[in-house]
């Protein structure tokens, strides 16, 4: 195998199942297309511009070993494609366990473990503004998280369990990605600009910067649903 296809091999893999399952007769969430699309595009609209910020800045860069060699504003493809096939996996995942399970009762225990993150986030970033990777992440996730619990959604203990649950094949494609698998990595990180810990070859950041991906993705889906029933 070629190695300029890594990343795009990485994309295709994280999609390919959860694609194939969604026309499951039990799940159904080609259904439910709708209610991702524009969330998905609205959500990779900004990371977008994030990306080719960070880029442009040095925070992070793509080694041209692993892609393909297609670039818009300074971006491979397969960044493009990472922006809906993580989303696509994560939210069909998510999905699933909503679907088939409820944890309505885990949620006074959501509401205090995003207190504690909140908390955590506010007081690493304010301790590193300058590690730009770590402080806008965090600030942003606690953002984030702070809009939501103020508008009493109802869905973050069904997201929480779900990002467990995502965790491990996160490791799996993220670990591909930094370093883990291959000789060089596909994605190389500034240390100057995060907290330079490492999860084997993940940046800590990274599964922060994931739960924004995932958790604006996964709000604006419930948004469209929910105002579809009204």
């Amino acid at each position: 195998m070629q190695e300029k296809y890594t990343y795009l091999l990485v994309d295709f893999f994280c999609i390919l199942f959860p694609f194939i399952f969604s026309f499951y007769p039990k799940i159904k969430f080609y259904r439910q297309w709708r209610f991702f699309v524009a969330p998905c595009l609205l959500t990779g609209l900004f990371f977008v511009v994030w990306d080719v910020w960070f880029t442009k800045a040095g925070i992070w860069s793509f080694n041209p070993r692993y892609l393909v060699g297609v670039y818009l504003l300074g971006l491979p493809l397969e960044e493009y494609l990472f922006f809906l096939c993580i989303p696509y996996a994560c939210v069909f995942t998510y999905y699933c366990v909503d679907r088939f399970f409820s944890f309505l009762r885990l949620r006074k225990i959501t509401e205090r473990l995003s207190f504690l993150l909140i908390g955590f986030l506010i007081i690493v970033a304010s301790l590193h503004l300058y590690q730009l990777y770590t402080s806008v992440t965090f600030l942003l996730l606690s953002f984030l998280l702070i809009f939501l619990l103020s508008k009493k959604v109802v869905f973050l203990p069904t997201f929480y369990v779900s990002f467990f649950i995502i965790l491990l094949p996160f490791f799996i494609s993220n670990g591909i990605l930094t370093g883990s698998f291959t000789a060089e990595p596909v994605v190389s990180y500034n240390n100057n600009y995060n907290l330079g810990i490492r999860m084997f070859t993940i940046p800590f950041e990274d599964t922060f910067y994931g739960m924004i991906l995932l958790l604006m993705n996964v709000a604006g889906f419930e948004y469209l649903k929910a105002k579809k029933a009204v």
